[in-house]
C-alpha cells in the first residue's frame, strides 16, 4: 500500500510521503516557510513557533508546520487534498506576535554583533515583523557561558532554538548544554560549567540562528559582505568535507561547510573550521642561521647567499612529481640548473579519469626508472622528500636510483619503503644495494594510515635536525624556498 498523500500548499498540489511534515512538505512545493527552531538534521523542538500555518478544515488556530504530518491532515469534504496556507491573514498575525516576542528580551547588538549581515533573526523580522514594539518592561539579561575557546556566547541574544543543545546531544555525542528553568526564567546553559569537549562543537556556530554563538577566533575581524567565497573540499583529514573558504583580500578569514549528503553532511571538524589560524599566526617568515650550535634571525640575501656558497662545486640533482605545483617545480628547475645540476620531470602522469590517482602499467614504471637512472649518474646523494607514504613513488624512486647511481652514492627515502627487501625500520639503518647505501629513519608502509603522515613529518624534521646539527645553515620549508642545506662530505639535494 502507498504512504503517499496529496496536499495543496497555496494552491499548489504536491504527492508526498505521508510521514513527511508540513514543512518538508512545502520545500517539495518550493513554499518558504520561516523557521528558527528547525533542522532537518536534528529532531523536532517545536519551540519557536515561527512555522505556523493554517490547515483548512483543521483547529481555528495555527498550526507548528515542522510538528505535524501530512498523514495527519483532513481531507477535504468529497475526499479532496488537505489545504494548508502559508501566507493567509491568520498566519500574517500569528508571525507578527511571534516575531514581537521573540524581540522582547533581543537586545539591539546588531551593529556589533558577528551574526550581522547573516542573521535569520534579522531577516526574518524584515520580512514577517512590524516596525514597531509594544513591550515596554525592562528587558531580561543573561549570563554568558564559557564554553572553551573557539565558540564565543552572548546568550543575552539567545531565543531558546534549542538547536545547539540537540546538536551536541544527537550528533557531537556530548551532554555538557541544555535548557533549564520554565517562561521567562529559562535559558541555555552548560553541565557546572562545564566546556565544551567534542571536535564538532563549531558546528553550532553555523546552527545558531541569531549571534548567541560566534566564533571567537574570528570575531571582530570581518563582515559576510565583505568576504570572497571559494568552494574547496578540506584536506585535513581523508574524509574530504566540502568547504567554503572565506577570504578578504589575500587573507583567509573562515572556513564553513558546504552541504554534502554523501560525505560530510553539513558537518566538519573544529580542525577543518579553525585551521585557517595557523596560516597568519606562528608562522616562520624569516630565515635563521645557525651559529655555534644556535639559531639567529636573519634575512633572504645572507641566507640564500650561505645557500649558494655551501653548493658551489657539488653535483646537485632535483626530482619533481605529478604532485607538485608549476610554481614549485619551476621555482626548482631555476635553482638546480644555476647551480650546474640536472632537473628532471618523471613526465608520466599518475592521474586516472576524473583526476583520481591511478596505478602506473608496468610500461609507465620502466619508463620512469629508465628516465631516472640516465639522469641521476654521477650524483652523490638524493634526498626523496615529497613522497607519498604507502604510494609506489618510493619504490619507483629507490629501485632507480639503485639502478643508475654509482657505486658509494647515499640514497635518504624519508617517505616509506624503498623498494625490494629494502625495508629501514630503525632510525639511521642503512642497508647497501648494488653498491648503493639506502638510508632512511623509518618505514611507513606497515603503519596504519593514521600514522603515516605524523610519522613522514617527524622524519623529515629529524633528518634535516640531523642534517644541520654539524652545518651552518637552516631554512624555512616551503615549497618556494627550496631544501638548501650543508653536508659535511657530500650535497644533499632536494629531491621533490
Amino acid at each position: 500500500m502507498s504512504n503517499l498523500k496529496k496536499i495543496s500548499i497555496d494552491g499548489i498540489e504536491v504527492e508526498v510521503d505521508g510521514a513527511m511534515t508540513i514543512i518538508q512538505a512545502a520545500e517539495v512545493a518550493g513554499v518558504a516557510i520561516p523557521r528558527f527552531c528547525y533542522h532537518e538534521r536534528l529532531t523536532i523542538a517545536g519551540n519557536c513557533r515561527m512555522c505556523l500555518v493554517e490547515v483548512v478544515g483543521g483547529p481555528p488556530k495555527p498550526a507548528a508546520s515542522c510538528a505535524m504530518q501530512v498523514r495527519d491532515l483532513r481531507p477535504g469534504p468529497n475526499g479532496e487534498a488537505p489545504v494548508v496556507k502559508t501566507t493567509s491573514p491568520m498566519v500574517k498575525k500569528a508571525r507578527e506576535g511571534v516575531m514581537e516576542f521573540l524581540l522582547i528580551n533581543h537586545p539591539l547588538d546588531c551593529p556589533i554583533c558577528d551574526q550581522g549581515g547573516e542573521c535569520d533573526l534579522q531577516d526574518q523580522a524584515m520580512a514577517f515583523g512590524v516596525d514597531f514594539s509594544r513591550y515596554r518592561e525592562p528587558k531580561r539579561a543573561s549570563e554568558d557561558l564559557n564554553l572553551g575557546p573557539l565558540v564565543e556566547t552572548k546568550m543575552t541574544r539567545c531565543i531558546s532554538c534549542t538547536r545547539c543543545v540537540r546538536f551536541t546531544t544527537e550528533v557531537a555525542g556530548i551532554t555538557q548544554m541544555g535548557q533549564t528553568g520554565r517562561g521567562e526564567d529559562s535559558e541555555i546553559t552548560s553541565y557546572l560549567n562545564l566546556t565544551l569537549d567534542s571536535n564538532l562543537q563549531g558546528n553550532i556556530i553555523d546552527l545558531c540562528p541569531v549571534g548567541a554563538l560566534t566564533s571567537k577566533p574570528y570575531a571582530f575581524t570581518a563582515r559576510p559582505w565583505e568576504l570572497t567565497k571559494t568552494e574547496s573540499i578540506d584536506v585535513m583529514d581523508a574524509l574530504g568535507s566540502n568547504i567554503r573558504i572565506d577570504t578578504k583580500g589575500r587573507e583567509v578569514m573562515r572556513i564553513l561547510p558546504r552541504n554534502h549528503d554523501g560525505v560530510n553532511e553539513e558537518w566538519i571538524s573544529d580542525k577543518t573550521r579553525f585551521i585557517w589560524d595557523g596560516l597568519r599566526r606562528q608562522r616562520l617568515d624569516v630565515p635563521y642561521v645557525r651559529e655555534g650550535g644556535k639559531l639567529r634571525k636573519s634575512n633572504w640575501h645572507e641566507a640564500l647567499t650561505l645557500a649558494a656558497a655551501a653548493m658551489q662545486g657539488k653535483k646537485v640533482a632535483g626530482l619533481v612529481g605529478d604532485l607538485a605545483p608549476v610554481e614549485a617545480a619551476y621555482s626548482l628547475k631555476a635553482l638546480i640548473e644555476s647551480l650546474g645540476g640536472k632537473f628532471l620531470d618523471l613526465g608520466v602522469s599518475a592521474a586516472g579519469e576524473g583526476g583520481y590517482a591511478r596505478q602506473l602499467t608496468d610500461e609507465e614504471r620502466a619508463l620512469q626508472q629508465q628516465r631516472l637512472a640516465d639522469h641521476l649518474k654521477g650524483i652523490d646523494v638524493v634526498v626523496c622528500t615529497a613522497a607519498v607514504p604507502g604510494r609506489p613513488a618510493p619504490k619507483i624512486i629507490s629501485a632507480a636510483m639503485v639502478a643508475g647511481m654509482k657505486p658509494g652514492s647515499v640514497v635518504v627515502d624519508l617517505a616509506a619503503e624503498t623498494g625490494g627487501n629494502c625495508e629501514l625500520t630503525q632510525p639511521g639503518e642503512t642497508i647497501d644495494s648494488g653498491g648503493v647505501t639506502i638510508a632512511g629513519p623509518l618505514n611507513l608502509a606497515s603503519m596504519g594510515a593514521q600514522h603515516a603522515s605524523e610519522m613522514y613529518a617527524r622524519n623529515v624534521y629529524n633528518f634535516v635536525s640531523l642534517l644541520l646539527k654539524d652545518g651552518a645553515l637552516t631554512f624555512d620549508w616551503d615549497d618556494e624556498l627550496l631544501a638548501k642545506t650543508v653536508w659535511p662530505e657530500r650535497v644533499a639535494a632536494p629531491a621533490g
